[in-house]
């Protein structure tokens, strides 16, 4: 997939941007260099292949660090909603801004 100077000041104008010619000619450069790494690394045959926790795993064992999943701060819902201009079953109301 190769972009086009056109794709360039579509996707410039779209982020806002306003690139002089040679910025945009870098920036084609730039991108397509990036597509074509992309689809020499889409080529590689990776049927078969265990996707890796760590990338030190292909050399060695790794052992993961995990920690229990609990709760280490206290429920401060109540007193963090004190403030609040609305509250509903715990839930901050806030007033319907898209019909």
């Amino acid at each position: 997939m190769a972009l086009t100077p056109q794709d360039i000041g579509r996707i410039a104008h779209l982020a806002r941007l306003e690139l002089s010619p040679a910025d945009s000619e870098r920036m084609l450069s730039q991108l397509n260099g990036f597509f074509g790494i992309v689809e020499k690394m889409r080529a590689v045959d990776t049927a078969g292949i265990t996707p890796l926790p760590h990338p030190i795993a292909a050399i060695q064992d790794v052992a993961l660090r995990l920690r229990e999943d609990v709760a280490s701060e206290p429920d401060q819902r109540e007193a963090n909603q004190q403030s609040a201009p609305a509250v509903e079953r715990g839930l901050f109301l806030v007033p319907k801004v898209i019909e």
